[in-house]
């Protein structure tokens, strides 16, 4: 079986052939390496896929007499899937295989499988980060003492302290891998977890609320977990801060497109939010002239929750278990249909 390594310099292609040869062993395994320049160059929309790195012809003849390609970035579109007929899988080495064509993959009977959950511990973790940062002030207070040597006193003034999560009203958007995570962690810390998602049923770590707008009406924090879909594109606007309570802290680590920035920039101007932060925007990267960039307490990363070593290695091994399966004939267990 040949099998293509389309890494990049998260997902290394060292870290997918060791996961391959531990999931197949004493499978004769034929391995070439394509190496991506994702992160050090964005990703974007090429052709009709998103999220790819632009290296459509680099892909094409990497991918002669290939059968299974294991990949983070690589373009899989109708161009590439017609010049590539021995191809029969493509192993995405991401929560979804936003990057292939799943209805060119389907047409040509390429099985495309990919790695969900591999990113939700570390994504889980840096938003508990980013709600301490904003209620806390920590990025702020490190600029003002390493950038300018300024000891300053007013964060211990009433008016200027931050807030605690103990006894905080914390709603969650959003309850699926990591929104769950994050509930779990807000709970030791002693928050008031309220949870809204119509889509998941059973028991939640605090109380389910009724409706968004209940859940809005309630949170001095408010943190996003929801999968971006046309319904929910912009579900956190205008209306929906409005009704948050003043001095409110928002905090997004999942999708940009959920959460209207120009009214959330309007909010923290009018001082009816406290403060927000934000790893994922709806342009990324984010233009030189965004409002963003001057928004006072506002906390921007840049995309990084799920910038850790462990998902390097999960998502690896996840897409290898794939190929396995794929090897030994049996039904992958995360596909396309």
């Amino acid at each position: 079986m040949k099998v293509l390594a389309a890494g990049d310099h998260f997902v290394r292609n060292s870290l997918i052939s060791a996961a391959l040869h531990r999931a197949l062993p004493g499978t004769p395994l034929e391995l070439t390496e394509l190496t991506l320049p994702w992160p050090l160059e964005p990703f974007g929309p090429v052709a009709e896929v998103t999220e790819a790195s632009d290296t459509e012809d680099e892909l094409i003849k990497a991918l002669t007499g290939v059968e299974v390609c294991v990949t983070q970035m690589a373009p899989f579109t109708e161009r590439v899937l017609a010049a590539s007929p021995g191809l029969r899988m493509v192993a995405v080495c991401r929560g979804g295989p936003v990057n292939v064509n799943a209805a060119a993959a389907r047409a040509r009977g390429v099985r495309v499988c990919f790695a969900p959950g591999r990113n939700a511990a570390s994504t889980a973790e840096f938003t508990i980060g980013l709600i301490l940062s904003a209620l806390r002030r920590i990025p702020q207070a490190h600029a003002s003492l390493a950038s300018d040597g300024d000891w300053d006193g007013s964060y211990y003034t009433y008016e200027h302290a931050g807030l605690e999560l103990e006894d905080t009203p914390v709603g969650l958007v959003g309850y699926g891998a990591v929104g769950s995570r994050v509930a779990r962690v807000l709970s030791a810390f002693g928050a008031e977890v309220e949870v809204y998602d119509p889509y998941v049923r059973g028991d939640v770590h605090g109380m389910r609320a009724k409706s968004l707008e209940t859940l809005l009406t309630r949170s001095r924090v408010l943190t996003l977990h929801a999968r971006l879909t046309p319904e929910n594109t912009g579900m956190i606007g205008e209306r929906e801060l409005a009704l948050l309570p003043k001095g409110a802290v928002v905090v997004n680590a999942a999708r940009g497109g959920l959460l209207d920035t120009d009214a959330l920039c309007d909010a923290l101007d009018s001082g009816h939010l406290a403060a927000a932060a934000l790893d994922t925007y709806a342009e990324e990267p984010i233009p030189a002239d965004s409002r963003l960039l001057s928004t006072p307490r506002l906390v921007l990363t840049p995309h990084i929750a799920g910038a850790s070593r462990a998902v390097a290695r999960k998502a690896a091994e996840i897409a290898a278990a794939e190929v396995a399966r794929y090897a030994r004939n049996e039904p992958p267990a995360h596909a396309l249909p």
